[in-house]
């Protein structure tokens, strides 16, 4: 049982070799804008078919050098808040 938590938390899940959350990011937003595209201008989606698999490429690339990707990119969200500071200092110190 020890080893399925540490087998989890040491490898994080991979969608087509990436980390899930660019990866689902990428195919989120390119796709809709190859449809729109598609239907809007009549452009050949093999240029759309190009970028999104470079893209995917990217994010395997930045996979491979930090395969937590997703969870720093989830962290970020939820701690990059703006705050008011009570005292006079440089930054944000998270003070109420």
């Amino acid at each position: 049982m020890r080893d399925v938590i540490l087998k989890a938390v040491a490898n994080p899940p991979k969608l087509f070799w990436g980390a899930v959350l660019p990866t689902a990011l990428n195919a989120g937003l390119q796709i809709p804008f190859m449809f729109m595209a598609i239907g809007m201008g009549d452009v050949n989606p093999l240029v759309f078919i190009i970028t999104i698999v470079l893209g995917h490429l990217i994010v395997v690339a930045l996979s491979v050098k930090d395969p937590h990707l997703s969870g720093m990119l989830q962290a970020f969200g939820t701690t990059n808040i703006s705050s008011t500071n009570l005292y006079s200092v440089k930054g944000n110190k998270f003070e109420p």
